[in-house]
């Protein structure tokens, strides 16, 4: 992830002292434990200032507003308290090449301000520190103790402390390129890190921008520079130099992140709030993606696991039941020929009055014909009352088992983050365990999502241009069925088999072709546990005889009427223009 450099971060100062000095601060949010919005009101705008100090996405731009919920961090709150209504009237930086602002709070412009709100974007060590007009820290989002920090603590009640001092040389626009060239080539080594190395306040990103715009390759060393490539290389320094000047920024996107320099761009950035706000949101987004995928697979595996091993327990149980007629058999058979036992008898040799045919019973020596038959009759009543016992037990296991492989098959879908769709989706995958009791989350909040009732299904189109509908969780799929399907609908599942729902919408009196069908169950094997199977079994109906019975887990329905056609999921892996494009209809 691309950090925000002293570059970007003096771009953003730039524009919101442009454009957006003085305002109002009207409203604090806080969004999560390490992401803050302030609503701010100019003569003439209104927006949210998001200000982030997270440990590798720190940064500071205008964004969305946030969405409507209880605020219960003690940090806004404070904020809130102290800033509200309150005139935002400059925002400079702490010091030359520091990554820390200075966000000054105050009645109106042109008066001395009461409150500063230092917003530090440093990597792990960000912060946001807000401080009273006698220098006197009042609240931090992050409290720094003596033991965490001898150099620099912050602490409540503390004075404020600015960061430490950059060490080494900072880049001028008055010095010479001979100068310049002399110290950057001071260490030989590789030519982006020679200039890393020979000055403070420079990036990665920030290099590589330099030297595109220059024509040289990062990798490049110090033999392989010609004079020319030196005058090359020395005329970006001094054109990025006067681009920090004079604010002179072109926010736009780089094959591997994001610019504000213009200079190694692929596509324009409406300005530099929309370039870091949809910037950051994807690659926090994604991050957020693989880390609960990796945390839901793990727990899954380990549930179904243990379910799995109790069901096989349970199973063997049941087979030994299942001898509990032939112990019974075998003890009416002793006591009709008890007659025919002897003292110390080891075995009978009778006839079955079911089939007539020779059956041979052992007798342990020390009992009769009779106690033994009386020892069979116990442990026949043993082993049915076992399997009265263990057959209800076996049944919810199963129940609990179909769910939970039901789960991992809508998790098998979600295999990388393409949009914002895709992180809902997993995170109602996360919020419907909490509910069914299998994860545990403090701060868990339900949420109502009826209001927007199709968003977020995967859409896609027929041969014959029909819309299809398929269901990313149980979430959605129960919404399918209970909310988006009309009576001239078709439903789709696979037969007896883990996967999505799938809704094939037609309009009154419309007949699908028999292409069409195929395609969508070729869709419904597709998006199940049976993905690379050659052909499955795959039932449709229509809705209203799809059922979701009282008490039923997410997901879980039943059906009649339905009508059985195999799909065939390695058609669509085959032939990718199949999936046209995999829309979504709540990107």
């Amino acid at each position: 992830m691309q950090p925000v450099d002293v570059t970007t971060l003096m771009a953003v100062c730039h524009d919101l002292t442009t454009h957006w000095l003085p305002a109002r601060c009207e409203q604090v949010v806080q969004l999560d434990t390490m992401t803050l919005a302030i609503a701010l009101r100019t003569l003439d705008r209104r927006g949210w200032l998001i200000i982030s100090w997270h440990p590798q996405a720190a940064r500071l731009h205008l964004g969305e507003a946030p969405p409507k919920g209880p605020d219960t961090f003690t940090f806004s709150q404070q904020l809130k308290h102290q800033l509200n209504q309150l005139a935002l009237t400059a925002i400079v930086p702490v010091a030359p090449w520091e990554r820390a602002l200075d966000l000054q709070f105050g009645r109106r412009p042109g008066e001395p301000p009461q409150w500063h709100l230092y917003v530090e974007i440093m990597g792990k060590y960000s912060n946001v520190i807000l401080v009273n007009d006698q220098n006197q820290i009042v609240t931090a989002a992050h409290q720094v103790s003596d033991q965490q920090s001898r150099l620099r603590p912050i602490q409540t009640g503390a004075p404020y402390q600015p960061p430490p001092t950059l060490l080494g040389p900072l880049p001028s626009r008055q010095e010479s390129q001979a100068a310049w060239q002399e110290r950057v080539q001071l260490v030989p080594n590789r030519l982006k890190t020679m200039l890393m190395q020979s000055y403070g306040g420079l990036s990665s990103a920030l290099v590589r921008s330099l030297l595109t715009k220059a024509q040289l390759q990062p990798d490049q060393t110090l033999a392989d520079l010609t004079p020319a490539d030196w005058d090359r290389l020395y005329a970006a320094w001094q054109s990025w130099l006067i681009a920090l000047e004079q604010g002179q920024f072109v926010p736009g996107w780089t094959a591997t992140g994001y610019t504000v320099l213009g200079w190694d761009a692929i596509a324009p950035a409406p300005d530099i709030h929309t370039l870091l706000n949809e910037y950051y949101r994807r690659e926090l987004n994604h991050q957020q993606f693989d880390q609960l995928t990796n945390h839901l697979q793990q727990k899954l595996r380990g549930w179904l696991g243990k379910l799995r091993q109790k069901a096989q327990t349970f199973e063997q149980r049941l087979d030994q039941s299942a001898q509990a007629d032939q112990y019974r058999q075998q003890a009416d058979l002793l006591m009709a020929y008890s007659h025919q036992w002897q003292p110390g008898t080891t075995h009978m040799t009778v006839t079955d009055f079911a089939t007539g045919k020779p059956l041979t019973i052992p007798i342990d020596p020390d009992k009769t014909a009779i106690q033994q038959a009386q020892r069979l009759y116990k442990q026949h009543q043993k082993l049915r009352r076992a399997k009265d016992a263990v057959a209800p037990l076996w049944a919810e296991v199963q129940a609990e088992l179909a769910y939970l492989e039901q789960v991992e098959a809508a998790l098998s879908q979600l295999t990388c983050y393409e949009e914002a769709a895709d992180l809902e989706a997993l995170m109602d995958i996360r919020n419907e365990l909490i509910q069914q009791g299998y994860l545990a989350s403090p701060d868990y909040r339900p949420s109502d999502r009826r209001s927007h009732p199709v968003e977020g299904f995967r859409r896609l189109r027929t041969p014959d241009r029909l819309t299809v509908l398929v269901g990313r969780n149980n979430h959605q799929n129960d919404l399918l069925i209970s909310t988006v399907a009309t009576d001239y609908d078709l439903w789709f599942h696979t037969q007896e088999i883990p996967g999505s729902h799938v809704l094939l919408r037609l309009e009154a009196g419309q007949v699908p072709s028999d292409h069409d069908l195929q395609y969508v169950a070729d869709l419904a094997a597709y998006f199940s546990r049976a993905r690379q199977a050659d052909q499955v079994p795959v039932v449709y109906t229509q809705p209203r005889y799809v059922y979701k019975p009282r008490g039923a887990r997410p997901g879980m329905v039943v059906y009649k009427h339905e009508t059985v056609i195999w799909g065939h999921p390695r058609r669509l892996e085959n032939q990718p223009e199949a999936l046209p494009c995999l829309e979504s209809t709540g990107a």
